[in-house]
């Protein structure tokens, strides 16, 4: 590690950053390919070949329970990848094995558009293999740093950010043409390919990486203070109920002697769960905004697609998300978030989250407004669902950027990686709720009656109440800010 160091100008980037850029160009594009014409194929493909209008509801539905399963996966796995990486074999080897059968998943989707069975396994194994990169490769990045060119790392990341969004831009833009023109097979061939290039591009770094080791299963860590926690709490209740004498001790002061838990990993631990108060709204906006790459896709189908004298796919509707997302955040940043307080209006993190969730309900009264015009036989304009996908774009910078800057600044250096996989559980556990609506849909159940238009004011009405409730709770939140304090044992 320290010749590799020692290489690196102070001066100049990491000799490894070129092979983690481009491998995560390469799986980036590869992931949102798929993703790209994923909703639209299932159904054309599998669930309704025959273009039945009578079971173009059901068709829908089913293929967004896939879709939506598949996300969960994607985002579940990071936690596991996460555990593997930091307590057994490195990020090094997590990456690269899992690159490899990231590349088998490919494989087996473009081989098996005619079989739903084996197409089923090929993203059962991607969303695995997506989900145990995504856990480490931002922590990858920052791993090639070190202090003599630590003021390079915000550049690093932001080169890194843009990196995503260009794969995503580029494979939502040209995957649908290839599709729609080529057939699926050469369709999801290409993400396959882009996958195997990645994993080749990364390989090829293999001697310039600062490889971190890993540290081996922390006794301290947020799962077990829990769990002992929990054993604790039910002691504590079964001390009220039967009215034993009550301990002058504090709960987690009682847990800190009694299980020789460090103060600085118990006040850890009680971070977390104040801003998993915070978190908790986040899979509700997530099973809305998920939304956007599945049932907005099928919506757009429905649509007057001409833009500017062209055609468009319904698929590459979807790349206006991306495109928005990066061109707003420097004029959240640098103009309306300043202009909010030079009126004397405090933009906190918490009132951010709380007006994206406003904001994303407006974009599916949009969404279900079109829909209620495409019931009754219309052909609207696709330039609505540009408008919502604005909207949303906002929304997700409030509170998808706010969510991570509040868990970094509220929660201490030892708690900071716990705070990452527990945000992206939020992202699997809406696409969760997703799947079992569009489930219920499909088997005629208690969802059944939400189809068209109704389908989407179900979610308003959702995350309406839930807005109700962040507006009570987010109030009487207390905060602690750990930037710039100094971790205690």
């Amino acid at each position: 590690m320290t010749e590799i160091q020692n290489e690196v100008k102070k001066t100049g980037m990491p000799k490894a950053v070129p092979y983690i850029i481009g491998n995560e160009a390469a799986e980036r594009f590869s992931f949102y390919g798929i993703r790209s014409i994923m909703s639209t194929f299932l159904v054309a493909q599998f669930f309704n070949p025959t273009m039945n209008p009578l079971l173009q509801n059901v068709a829908e539905a089913k293929s967004n329970e896939m879709v939506h399963m598949f996300v969960f996966f994607a985002y579940l796995m990071p936690m596991v990848g996460g555990i593997l990486a930091d307590w057994f074999f490195g990020k090094y080897k997590v990456i690269l094995y899992v690159s490899i059968l990231y590349a088998i998943g490919n494989l087996v989707l473009a081989l098996s558009t005619h079989n739903l069975t084996l197409f089923s396994i090929g993203l059962v194994v991607i969303a695995a293999a997506a989900g145990g990169i995504k856990s480490c490769v931002s922590a990858n990045v920052g791993d090639q740093f070190d202090k003599s060119n630590e003021h390079l790392l915000s550049k690093m990341y932001g080169w890194f950010y843009f990196t995503i969004n260009t794969g995503s831009i580029v494979s939502t833009l040209l995957i649908p043409i290839v599709y729609n023109k080529y057939g699926p097979e050469l369709a999801f061939g290409i993400p396959g390919i882009l996958m195997c290039l990645a994993t080749a591009i990364f390989w090829m770094g293999r001697k310039k990486y600062v490889r971190v080791p890993p540290s081996g299963s922390k006794r301290e860590n947020f799962v077990v203070i829990s769990f002992w926690a929990i054993i604790q709490l039910f002691s504590v209740l079964k001390q009220r109920i039967f009215k034993r004498k009550k301990d002058d001790l504090g709960f987690w002061e009682k847990l800190s002697l009694k299980r020789n838990f460090s103060l600085k990993s118990i006040d850890g631990v009680q971070a977390v769960y104040r801003i998993l108060m915070i978190f908790a709204f986040t899979p509700i906006f997530w099973a809305l905004w998920d939304q956007n790459l599945a049932e907005w896709v099928l919506q757009a189908k429905k649509l007057d697609l001409h833009l500017f004298g062209f055609q468009l796919f319904a698929e590459q509707i979807q790349t206006f998300n991306p495109i928005f997302l990066v061109s707003m955040i420097p004029v959240m940043t640098y103009g309306i978030f300043p202009l909010f307080e030079k009126m004397g209006l405090q933009v906190t993190p918490l009132r951010k989250i709380g007006a994206g969730l406003f904001l994303t309900a407006i974009t599916f009264v949009i969404i279900a407004l079109l829909q209620e015009s495409i019931d009754k036989g219309g052909h609207p304009s696709v330039w609505w669902q540009i408008l919502a996908y604005l909207i949303l774009a906002v929304a997700e910078i409030l509170v998808s950027v706010t969510c991570l800057e509040y868990a970094y600044t509220h929660s201490p250096k030892s708690m900071k990686s716990t705070m990452s996989a527990l945000y992206l559980l939020g992202i699997s556990l809406g696409n969760y709720f997703d799947s079992l609506v569009n489930k219920s849909i499909a088997n005629n159940g208690f969802f059944a009656k939400y189809t068209g238009a109704n389908y989407y004011w179900l979610f308003i009405g959702i995350i309406t109440v839930f807005f109700v409730l962040y507006l009570f709770i987010a109030k009487r939140l207390p905060e602690k800010s750990y930037v710039g304090v100094e971790e205690t044992v």
